[in-house]
């Protein structure tokens, strides 16, 4: 059943009015700052209710200025988690290195957040639950720009029409879908596949993550804390996509296994989890690159419009970022103009940081025994390196305007 979380009344006093599609990270954000400038802001979210949990995610650079200002800085970094060491082990489980975190991030101790998922995704629906329309247990079904608006007919039935439509439904966005059309003609695979689920803490890890590697092989034990669970990853290097896969769980599990059936340390316990796990999530490691982000009267932002993938740790802060440049574009201008500038004014900023990995060539993955070779030398030597105190340019490339708020 959809839930509305503000009076119908409250929004009709207000001016044009817009529907976000998606109320994980780039929704939210995005109807705070449209809210902000004056915009009637409705956001629809397939799932019941502001999604929870989630793996830990990083808010660096630029996006630090963009929470600060939206006043939920304070809150983050109440969150912040402390992730005190990485370690790096080869294949028969002994230790290639043990870092501070930072120092292979590029992030900045001190500065730069990491925080978990659903406690970003809280703070930014607290911030703008009373000020906007939420619709819950719902999704867009089809858009119609035929008119003087977007004609929205939704899942659950319900045909309404906004002035404009924002996309921000994630790396799968149906939105984009509808708009630009399929998602193969976008989507750039980087070269891997992955398998995340929890699995019971028998390692004694607190506040860290231990990475094993073998060329084109990883896996990784992440723990929050000193809890009984911890976060668990399978990645593997794979020349196409495993298409057939995707929509079926069980063969998912299969060919994990089978990727990792003579792999040696954890990876037994670990494959025995992924069996028993039901909160198993896999994808492809991959990027969304489009030529426009923009169709008439309906903008994509966040993942929907330029998914970096995870190897980069820039996914949040892009949406963030991304919706701040949005909607100020917007702020007293017409949707062509303010669509123009927005991809103006952060397109070099996003392609900066999607360039910070290419196909195959992750840090963290290496697919060939040069190359793991190459990277654990590499551990080596900033294993005694002092920590710098500077974060990775792209991460701070773009310095954000200053724009106008209705008053």
């Amino acid at each position: 059943m959809t839930r509305t979380d503000m009076p119908r009344d409250a929004r009709a006093a207000r001016g044009r009015k817009v529907l976000i599609s998606g109320a994980s990270i780039a929704g939210p954000a995005l109807a705070f700052w449209l809210n902000r400038y004056g915009f009637a802001v409705t956001v629809v979210e397939k799932a019941g209710g502001p999604r929870d949990g989630g793996y830990p995610i990083d808010v660096r650079g630029t996006a630090l200025e963009v929470v600060r200002r939206m006043g939920i800085l304070p809150r983050l970094r109440e969150a912040h988690i402390d992730l005190r060491r990485l370690t790096f082990l080869d294949g028969d489980g002994s230790m290639v290195a043990s870092l501070e975190p930072h120092t292979v991030t590029g992030g900045v101790a001190g500065q730069d957040l990491e925080v978990r998922r659903g406690d970003l995704t809280r703070a930014l629906h607290t911030a703008v639950r009373d000020d906007v329309e939420f619709l819950f247990d719902d999704s867009i079904d089809t858009l119609d720009q035929s008119g003087h608006g977007v004609d929205v007919t939704f899942r659950g039935g319900d045909t309404r029409t906004f002035d404009l439509v924002f996309g921000a439904d994630g790396l799968h966005s149906r939105t984009r879908e509808l708009l630009l059309g399929p998602e193969e003609q976008f989507h750039r695979y980087l070269g891997y596949c992955f398998a995340g689920f929890t699995m019971r803490n028998t390692f004694g890890l607190v506040n860290e993550t231990t990475i094993w590697n073998t060329p084109g092989r990883a896996a990784a034990l992440y723990a929050l804390g000193d809890g009984d669970d911890v976060h668990a990853f399978l990645n593997f290097a794979r020349r196409e996509p495993p298409l057939d896969a995707f929509r079926d769980p069980e063969a998912q599990r299969d060919l994990v296994a089978a990727v990792f059936a003579d792999a040696g340390w954890e990876i037994p316990g670990m494959l025995s989890a992924l069996r028993a796990a039901d909160d198993l999530f896999f994808d492809v490691v991959s990027q969304i690159r489009l030529p426009r982000w923009s169709s008439g009267r309906v903008a994509l932002v966040g993942d929907a419009a330029y998914a970096p993938s995870f190897l980069t740790g820039q996914g949040s802060s892009l949406a963030l970022v991304g919706a701040y440049m949005l909607a100020g574009s917007l702020a007293g201008q017409d949707h062509t103009t303010g669509f123009a500038a927005y991809e103006h004014g952060t397109r070099e900023f996003v392609t900066l940081n999607q360039d910070q990995v290419a196909e195959g060539d992750a840090t963290l993955f290496p697919t060939t025994a040069r190359a793991l070779e190459q990277r654990n030398d590499m551990l080596r030597e900033l294993s005694s390196a002092v920590p710098s105190a500077e974060r990775r340019p792209a991460h701070s490339a773009l310095t954000l305007p200053e724009f106008t708020p209705m008053t």
